[in-house]
């Protein structure tokens, strides 16, 4: 879900390198189009849907049987990252970022499931290391990965026993997507930012690429990982506990 861009598009490239066949979903036509011709019409098909819609999520997994007649992986990968703080946070806009972000993963995850447990197939939630407390400009968000952090645990290993369905979960750190580009660029700062990172946030003077989420995105939807089921694997330059943070 959520590959017509970013993080989402990286990973459906990578999955087709692989070998793979990809229902690429989305909310931009347009780019959706592109990629899927890119990709190769044989090994890709889109499909255009909102998934704060409930309904959603049976129109995708039937989207996907209808065009590969089975499912392997599910990659639970759209998002909404909306800023918000205690003051400003309203009913509204927290129950459209948790319905995206929490409600759309489950509901998809209860929608695959059983097709999954005939291919002995397997579920990747791509969350956030934000899910552990987040900046204070993003709360609605953290608490939204929090939730989806918790699920891949809980179902981690109840579908694993129950069907042998694994699910495992991905928390990117800082990742320049082209979504990342814009907000800064809203945020006021110059086009070259990537360039004046401090040692704080990006020790190796760059911050992640799509392309290297996308990698250990397949490594992980794949038989490699064995048995592994209910981990949530942290993507970013620093550890999350326990780190020494430079003094300011």
């Amino acid at each position: 879900t959520g590959s017509t861009m970013g993080i989402g598009k990286a990973i459906a490239e990578r999955a087709v390198k692989e070998g793979a066949r990809v229902l690429v979903h989305g909310l931009e036509r347009g780019q959706g189009e592109a990629l899927v011709d890119q990709l190769g019409g044989n090994k890709a098909t889109l499909h255009v849907d909102d998934l704060s819609d409930p309904a959603a999520a049976d129109r995708v997994i039937q989207a996907a049987l209808k065009a590969f007649g089975g499912i392997d992986a599910l990659i639970n990968n759209a998002g909404m990252v909306v800023t918000g703080r205690l003051e400003t946070a309203d009913a509204a806009s927290f129950d459209q970022v948790m319905a995206v972000n929490a409600r759309a993963p489950l509901l998809l995850t209860k929608a695959v499931y059983a097709y999954l447990k005939t291919s002995k197939g397997c579920v990747l939630n791509i969350g956030s290391v934000n899910a552990h407390c987040g900046e204070e400009n993003l709360l609605p968000y953290s608490m939204s990965k929090g939730a989806l952090m918790t699920m891949t645990r809980n179902l981690g290993d109840t579908l694993f026993r129950e069907g042998g369905v694994r699910i495992n979960q991905i928390n990117p750190g800082w990742i320049l997507t082209e979504n990342e580009i814009s907000r800064k660029r809203e945020q006021g700062m110059d086009d070259d930012w990537p360039s004046k990172l401090s040692d704080q946030f990006a020790p190796a003077g760059r911050i992640i690429a799509p392309e290297e989420i996308a990698a250990a995105a397949v490594f992980w939807i794949s038989d490699q990982v064995g048995p592994v089921t209910g981990t949530v694997f942290e993507m970013e330059q620093y550890p999350m506990i326990g780190r020494n943070p430079a003094k300011l």
